[in-house]
């Protein structure tokens, strides 16, 4: 056999193969994306820090972390040659918890301290002689760290999908 003859023969092998790959191809994307998910939704709030405190106790009803499989793109789209899948979450503070935050002071018109001294609310903003009330809130940090749950996510695609594409290779062309 020449050795044309031997390159077309195996030309001829690997485009008959072509649509397991391509399947195996999206396989790989979905399942990637999905662990990308799950690594994503772990880093988010609420979760403990390592010495078991409970991180992120004002998101305690956990939807920032559930968010990211409802509004993600698992299975992936086909476009041409090219497979597509999202990774994302739409709560409109899911970033500032990502990427951290600064944290101000500032004043809130109608908000003191009562006689008891419990905090109250008075909408007008006066108090019973007509004077203006309120209180600078704020915290002591300046600035609230990123959890940067995105990133996780993606470097977990990452290493999933390279660890599933060197298997593919190898036994789609060997």
């Amino acid at each position: 056999m020449a050795l044309g003859d031997a390159i077309q023969k195996r030309m001829e092998e690997l485009a008959k193969r072509q649509p397991a790959v391509r399947k195996q191809l999206a396989a790989i994307a979905e399942w990637a994306t999905l662990r990308a998910v799950e690594a994503a939704a772990e880093k988010t709030p609420p979760n403990t820090f390592e010495d078991g405190e409970i991180r992120g106790v004002h998101m305690i009803t956990g939807e920032l972390a559930q968010h990211w499989e409802t509004d993600s793109q698992i299975v992936p789209s086909e476009t041409g040659e090219q497979f597509t899948t999202t990774l994302a979450n739409d709560k409109q503070y899911a970033s500032y918890v990502n990427d951290g935050h600064d944290v101000d002071q500032h004043f809130v018109p109608g908000l003191y301290v009562d006689d008891g001294g419990v905090l109250a609310f008075e909408p007008a903003g006066k108090d019973k002689d007509g004077k203006k009330i309120g209180l600078m809130v704020g915290t002591k940090t300046k600035e609230v760290p990123g959890l940067y749950m995105k990133e996780a996510g993606i470097e977990k695609y990452r290493e999933v999908a390279e660890t599933e594409l060197r298997k593919l290779a190898g036994e789609a062309f060997q």
